[in-house]
């Protein structure tokens, strides 16, 4: 049976293959999305990153950009593929539990084999929710991921490979074209920090390769700094700085390369990026905290608590300690009813108003606190966690993050002040190219940005907020949230949340 499975697959791909190599008809135009790992919006200036400041001012800057929360990598590569937030896609963290795979313990999903081995156990949906590229593929399209981050997050961003492909230095979909890469661009460097020569290798394989071999209409190019570099060395730290440069060098090489091969006018750059950055203060001990219910606790990975049974009074003990303990931010639990913003537990948020609600949710989600005090080279932004720097709270550091785009389909010249977030490419790019959008997709058409739309600050909206208090009074969570009023709908944007103790 393994070989059977084993030759379907390669029938499989190799029909895809094959399939790269018939004509086509003329293409509309084209987009390239570009994620620069951990990216904040400040890091964009002339002094640090001028090619791609250069793109913000031709084309558009967008003020208000949205990283979904949680605010790590792999839940922003699913809503980018999806056009969704973890309360449709199901990939809820960086780290998850799936009991079918391992009962004891969360797996990383930054490496591919365990999504594979996620994909087995729920019998095939490792998303619950439509990718962009399977809407892509039913419109003949293809997509072409492009990526030197981790396995993991290049495997999200088209799954099942529909409709295109997905180059990476350690694995590519279809094994043909990945075996030309090494043919050509020779054996992949290794990871380093920074990881420029990765990122320079997987550039020029989009630029030398996926182009010419897999002729996409939509490409997902993944480049893996400064995330890498910072959450080693700091924010502001001179080599984090010099990943920067070498990153800009990288955007003048795309643009450099479109236009000798005579496509540049044709193709639209979004330049984004996953989440922002913090540094870090230092973390709580998780495990001291929950050694009393020792018994209750299933298991724990990434702000995520997972109880035997669901059980309530243990639910209410935990979170009355959580909300006790500095440096615990904002705390989230399931809500009473749909669309309800109190979480069952006094004291919290529910998770749908993280936009989290997912029959993979945990018992308990909870967020570092934040600061804006600035570190040592003068960055603001502090998160109470392990490690030097670091994303993952609900600060507004590590939730607003960068978007700046240009080409034939957007406006010249132009600041969208409107709140805008990863989970709006999907559609947007599927209204550009005229190709239905799946009902799943929870994303807004970025009209404001588009040639031909409504002026950028025509577009309503709305700020606000919602506030829990523990039964005590003690602990009060605030989510701020900003609401978009669009013809095609009502958008609201998770902000970031505060916290307040002591009565």
């Amino acid at each position: 049976m393994h070989f059977l499975k084993q030759a379907a697959l390669l029938v499989f791909f190799s029909s895809m293959w094959v399939a790269f190599a018939q004509p086509r008809p003329t293409a509309p135009n084209r987009h390239l999305l570009i994620v620069l790992d951990g990216l904040r919006p400040d890091y964009v200036t002339p002094a640090l990153m001028p090619r791609l400041y250069a793109i913000g001012q031709r084309g558009v800057l967008f003020e208000r950009h949205h990283s979904v929360f949680p605010t790590v990598t792999r839940v922003n590569a699913s809503s980018v593929s999806t056009g969704a937030y973890p309360t449709t896609h199901g990939l809820i963290g960086n780290s998850v539990f799936f009991p079918g795979v391992d009962p004891a313990k969360f797996l990383d999903t930054s490496d591919r084999a365990n999504l594979l081995a996620i994909s087995a156990s729920e019998r095939g949906r490792l998303l619950t929710a439509p990718t962009l590229g399977e809407a892509l593929q039913a419109a003949g399209h293809r997509l072409l991921v492009v990526s030197a981050g981790s396995t993991g997050s290049a495997f999200l961003l088209n799954h099942t490979v529909a409709g295109g492909a997905i180059l990476h230095p350690d694995f590519g979909l279809p094994e043909a074209l990945y075996t030309e890469m090494r043919e050509k661009h020779g054996t992949p460097p290794p990871s380093a920090t920074p990881n420029n020569a990765r990122n320079r290798y997987i550039v020029d394989a989009f630029l030398k390769l996926g182009i010419p071999k897999v002729d996409p209409t939509v490409t997902l190019m993944w480049l893996g700094d400064p995330d890498g570099t910072a959450h080693e060395l700091g924010i502001g730290h001179p080599t984090t700085i010099e990943a920067l440069r070498l990153l800009d060098v990288e955007i003048g090489r795309i643009q450099e390369g479109l236009a000798a091969a005579g496509q540049l006018e044709r193709y639209n750059i979004w330049v984004t990026s996953d989440h922002g950055f913090s540094t870090h203060t230092g973390g709580v001990d998780l495990g001291a905290l929950l050694r009393p219910f020792a018994g209750e606790v299933k298991a724990t990975g990434g702000g995520a608590i997972y109880l035997r049974d669901g059980n309530t009074p243990a639910a209410t003990a935990i979170v009355g300690i959580l909300q006790k303990t500095p440096g615990i931010g904002a705390i989230f639990t399931r809500g009473s009813a749909p669309g309800e913003l109190d979480g069952r537990v006094p004291g919290t948020l529910s998770f749908e108003a993280a936009d989290w609600s997912h029959a993979r949710s945990a018992d308990i989600l909870f967020s570092p606190d934040w600061t804006d005090a600035k570190n040592q080279h003068g960055w603001a932004g502090t998160a109470a966690s392990g490690g030097v720097a670091g994303h993952g709270s609900a600060s507004p550091f590590d939730i607003h993050n960068t978007l700046v785009a240009a080409g034939p389909d957007l406006k010249q010249k132009t600041i969208v002040r409107t709140p805008t977030g990863n989970v709006d490419f999907a559609p947007t790019l599927l209204s550009r190219l005229g190709v239905n959008t799946p009902r799943s997709m929870q994303g807004r058409v970025l009209r404001e940005a588009l040639r031909g739309g409504p002026e950028a600050g025509s577009v309503g909206v709305r700020s606000d907020g919602h506030t829990a208090k523990s039964a005590d009074c003690g602990y009060a969570v605030t989510a701020h949230f900003s609401t978009v009023d669009s013809i095609d709908g009502r958008y609201r944007y998770l902000d970031y949340a505060t916290v307040v103790r002591g009565r």
